[in-house]
């Protein structure tokens, strides 16, 4: 989940802009978790995923065709 979209029970603000000790507390342990796709939105992984799979299919053709 990216953070830019989360709200703080706190200030009631968003935790990305880091208003109170509580934004700012929550938005280092969410940069903390980031893994290699952690910045990226669903949008991204589902292109990413549609892109790996039309490569496997090419691959798949070639490997049929010789």
């Amino acid at each position: 989940m990216t953070y830019d979209r989360l709200v703080c029970a706190n200030c009631a603000s968003p935790v990305s802009e880091g208003r109170c000790p509580v934004c700012r507390a929550s938005r280092e342990r969410l940069q903390q978790q980031d893994g290699l796709f952690g910045g990226l939105t669903p949008a991204a992984l589902i292109a990413l995923l549609v892109a790996l799979i039309a490569v496997a299919v090419l691959a798949h053709e070639m490997a049929t065709v010789a």
